[in-house]
């Protein structure tokens, strides 16, 4: 239904290139490979949504601390701020499928370890695992990034991109909506044990899918630096340098991962800011907790929808599209920080991720299509690892701040909001140095 709804929003648009795009109904219709990996997606998205809300409601259960969840986050971010560069070399070298694959297995055994933290002094292994759990999700998420335009026209590039964006979305909206009554009436194990499975189901649709053979790579001798991978990454890192809009576009989303730290503060808002109205109407933290991500998830469905209304998907207004995002990003997380209604609050919120998935939209498509495919795996792990390492420090930040320095919840959000807007100004200003293009 959810698909049906977007394909009258949006219509049979193109994606900017020669020849007709297929719409989303379309695209999942006729193209059996990209089907097989949306419907991964979709599943497994689901169950990491129950995980995630079961994992905060457990951690802040023992320890009740701000700092807490945002160690969980910063466990979340750094396996690809160390792998990035590994992955990225492994995603241009072997297999892509197999390689997704191999991290779905892995994941689904990795969480099944959280139903052994019982007690206080066992969260050190809620972060272990979440470790394990990400650096695994580290060599997924390039190959997948890097395998899609390889599964999909050129032309129907950013129908896939949306559709992947909006479905991420929805599974955060149903997940959330779902996994917080769950965890409160089953409690978290049930949402874990789900987890695993999905990732179960991913692989085994990944299995599935047809890739096309790549274009053989050059033989070179083998040297310790080649087999280590570090040739490869200066290779990549040269081919980012000498193209100043590849290196504009990888820089777009580590540049909202500044302002990440609203990840750290929306369990917080809905367990202590808005905690005496959610009990009231709602009866538990843990569903605050779930309704604030479902509106996050909305924001992010509607976003890349409506913009598609305004914009035309050409690249000059989706680059012009990216920077208004950052702004009005900016803008709706300030008023969430002041909302004294948790009605408000929701809404604000949604907006919020709603200019944020924009700009995540839009710089993917662009990046997609401006490197060619034997560098795409390199420059998505260095995007994914650049991300990460904002998103990591923003919520340690973000958790310091709340903890350490005492700021309140809602100070911390109105920072954030404000931090947006740097981006949203530079974006604009600095096209004239990356429409410059060297060493071609």
């Amino acid at each position: 239904m959810a698909v049906k709804v977007l394909e009258e929003a949006a219509g049979e648009q193109t994606a900017g290139a020669a020849g007709e795009s297929e719409g989303y109904v379309g695209l999942l219709r006729v193209n059996r490979d990209f089907r097989l990996l949306w419907l991964g997606q979709v599943v497994s998205q689901l169950g990491d949504w129950f995980d995630t809300i079961a994992l905060f409601t457990l951690v802040l259960k023992l320890t009740g601390s701000g700092r807490a969840v945002g160690l969980v986050l910063v466990a979340r971010f750094l396996p690809s701020v160390v792998l990035g560069p590994l992955s990225g070399v492994l995603a241009d070298r072997f297999n892509r499928r197999h390689i997704m694959i191999a991290s779905d297995v892995a994941r689904a055994l990795v969480v099944l370890g959280f139903l052994f933290v019982r007690r206080p002094e066992q969260v050190w292994l809620v972060y272990l695992l979440t470790v394990l759990q990400l650096a695994f999700s580290a060599f997924f998420e390039p190959a997948r990034s890097a395998a899609l335009p390889s599964v999909v026209a050129e032309r129907d590039l950013l129908t896939a991109n949306s559709l992947s964006s909006v479905t991420w979305s929805a599974m955060l909206t149903l997940g959330a909506a779902v996994g917080g009554p769950i965890t409160d009436w089953f409690g978290t194990d049930v949402a874990f044990v789900t987890d695993s499975l999905t990732y179960l189901v991913s692989a085994a649709l990944v299995w599935s899918v047809r890739l096309p053979k790549r274009r053989p790579r050059p033989k070179t001798p083998l040297t310790a630096a080649k087999a280590l991978g570090v040739a490869d990454t200066l290779e990549g890192l040269r081919y980012v340098w000498h193209r100043p809009r590849v290196l504009a576009l990888l820089l777009v989303k580590p540049a909202w991962g500044l302002g990440g730290g609203i990840l750290t503060l929306l369990p917080v808002f809905g367990e202590k800011v808005f905690r005496l109205s959610l009990h009231a109407a709602l009866g538990g933290a843990a569903l605050g907790m779930s309704a604030l991500y479902a509106a996050r998830g909305v924001g992010t469905a509607l976003g890349p929808v409506l913009t598609r209304r305004f914009y035309s998907e050409t690249r000059a207004q989706m680059q012009r599209a990216i920077g208004v995002s950052f702004l009005v990003a900016g803008a709706f997380y300030v008023a969430f920080g002041g909302a004294q209604s948790f009605t408000l609050a929701l809404l604000w919120l949604a907006v919020a991720h709603a200019g944020g998935s924009v700009l995540w939209v839009f710089s993917t498509v662009l990046l997609q299509s401006s490197v060619e495919d034997e560098f795409r795996g390199r420059v998505f792990a260095a995007e994914l690892m650049l991300l990460t390492l904002a998103l990591a420090a923003s919520n340690y930040v973000t958790g310091e701040a709340l903890d350490g320095f005492g700021v309140s919840p809602r100070a911390a959000a109105v920072a954030i909001g404000l931090l947006f807007f740097l981006p949203g100004v530079l974006w604009p200003l600095t096209r004239r140095w990356w429409d410059r293009e060297r060493g071609k």
